[in-house]
This record gives C-alpha cells, structure tokens and sequence, in this order.
C-alpha cells in the first residue's frame, strides 16, 4: 500500500511532557504502528499507510487532550489510550478535538453547538468578526477564551477587554465609591471569564503588566493597538461613533470580536445603536465575519431558552 505524509501542528502544546524522555512516548507510538514520527518545532510528521496515519492522529490528538486537559501525561495514560483506540473507541472525536479552543487545568473549552463551532471558524478567518445573538449563546465567553489562547501561543501581545458603560434602568452617579469602583460591576462580567481561563496569579501578573487591560469603551479613544487581540462586548450599547472609534483602534497583526445583542439596546430612543449600524455598513468588506446565533446556542440553564421564548412572545403580542 502507498505511504502518505501529514503534517500535524501542536500548538499550545507543552513539548516536553508530549514527547517524553528522550521521545519515549512517541516511541510508543511508533513500536504499535507502522509509522514514522517525527517532530520539527512545533509540527509533527507522520508517513505511512492511510489508516496508520489516520490512527497516529487520532493518538495523538487524544495525548494532547489528556496532557492540556490534566497537565501531565503518564505512560498508562499513553497505553490507555492505545488500548482504547485498537478497540474502536475513542476519548474525544476528531469534530470534538477541532471545536476546542483552549485548554485551561480543571477543562478543555470548546464550541457545544453548531453555532458555536461556526463562530470560531469565522474568527479564525476573519481579523473582524462580529457576533450576535440572545444570552447565554456564549459570545463572550468564546471571545475572551479566543483571545486567551492567541496569548498564550504567542500570536498576539496583549488583550484588550472593553464594554461601553451605559446604565440599564441604573445611574452610575448613584452608585457608591469613586470612578473605578463605579465602573468595576460594568466590567465584571470580563473578569469573571478571565479567572475561569487563567490561574489567578498568572492573571494578576498579565494584568499588572498591562499583558491583559479591562477597561470602558471610552478609554479605546486615540489609541492605535498592535498585535493585540481586541473585544468589545455589550457592544449594542455602543453608539455608531463609538463603533467606529473601536473599529478604527486596530493595529497591524490585530483582531477583534465585537459581540452583543440587537435586543437588548440600553441607549437613549433616539440614539442609533453601533452595533445595528454596523451589520449594514460592514456586510459586505473581505474580513470582515458575522455570526448570528438562535436559542438553540444557549448553552446556561436550561430555563434560559424558556425564559428568552417567554419574552419575544410578549414582545410580540
């Protein structure tokens, strides 16, 4: 039968502990197959029969999810999983593997739903990518897990988190403290999936060395940001100058995602929504990915579907 060769990448992949002492584990491999392995920075090789190389990728995927997912990788691991796939059955699918997005100690984030996996290959595409849809669909969530990985591979600098600070039925004014702590619960939503992603000290040393900003929509105002990964979120409640002043803060090797939901709009009646504005004026430009989400992403509790159905159903009456 005819030898092939595929070249697989292990980005985010911690090299060491993949390969073993002295590349034991890919020896392993290579005793069970009739396969050769080999690895060049951050891509491995594999030549040999179709179904071979098929199956050594399939291994290989499943080492890598048990070392991101568990931070080590033991021989019994490696042997587990040769035990499993030579019996047909499998830790994670091959569409399971290519929806994760980052691996963090206690899981491996990843797409749930088609809408889901259809908005992280439109980011990967895209350096703009807008997405829009009811809550709990995960948008920022992705987002920030997106930027994240970028960080951690190396592929961007920093992150910068924003959020336009617009009251919805409350009055900063009214709220206790100085500015930062009256803009602090505007923002906490941005925290709160950093410190799901990143130990705590890690997070804390990217913050204080500016690696990671979380700050409102109106600090973006003449800063020009390269190499950076950029998210705006809430972003319905960002004016269509606002919008534009985001948009235009990107840099040379810069992405940005740009999430919100058309119907929940806190700004003045008269005042147009960015984001709305946005989806005519940019629909049309090479880069530039949307993604509209449905309730069948909500990925929260499930009363939340019941709860967003309840309300367009009043809404409509």
């Amino acid at each position: 039968m005819d030898s092939i060769e595929k070249r697989l990448s292990l980005d985010n992949v911690d090299m060491l502990s993949f390969l073993g002492f002295n590349d034991a584990n890919l020896k392993m491999l290579e005793d069970r197959f009739f396969s050769k392995i080999t690895v060049r920075g951050n891509v491995a090789i594999l030549k040999g029969t179709q179904d071979d190389v098929e199956t050594v990728e399939k291994v290989i995927k499943e080492m890598i999810y048990v070392l991101n997912t568990h931070g080590n990788l033991r021989t019994s691991d490696i042997e587990t999983i040769l035990d499993l796939t030579s019996e047909g059955k499998e830790i994670i699918s091959s569409n399971e593997f290519d929806s994760i997005i980052l691996y963090t100690k206690n899981e491996a984030i990843k797409a749930k739903t088609a809408g889901q996996l259809n908005y992280l290959q439109t980011a990967l595409k895209n350096d703009i990518c807008f997405a829009i849809g009811p809550a709990g669909t995960g948008k920022t969530y992705l987002a920030v897990a997106l930027a994240v990985a970028a960080l951690k591979k190396g592929t961007v600098n920093k992150i910068v988190l924003a959020r336009p600070a617009v009251e919805a039925g409350e009055s900063l004014g009214f709220l206790p403290g100085d500015f930062r702590e009256k803009i602090d619960p505007y923002l906490r939503p941005l925290y709160d999936a950093l410190e799901d992603m990143l130990p705590s000290e890690k997070l804390k040393g990217y913050i204080e060395k500016r690696a990671v900003e979380i700050v409102p929509l109106a600090y973006m105002r003449g800063r020009t940001l390269n190499n950076a990964y950029v998210i705006l979120d809430e972003a319905q409640n960002a004016t269509a100058l606002q919008m534009k002043m985001f948009l235009t803060r990107l840099g040379v090797s810069s992405k940005a995602i740009i999430t919100g939901d058309v119907t929940q709009v806190d700004l003045p009646s008269k005042t147009t929504s960015g984001l709305i504005e946005a989806q005519e004026i940019l629909k049309n430009i090479e880069g530039v990915g949307f993604v509209y989400f449905e309730k069948a992403d909500v990925v929260r509790h499930k009363l939340v579907k019941d709860i967003i159905d309840a309300y367009e159903k009043q809404r409509s009456m």
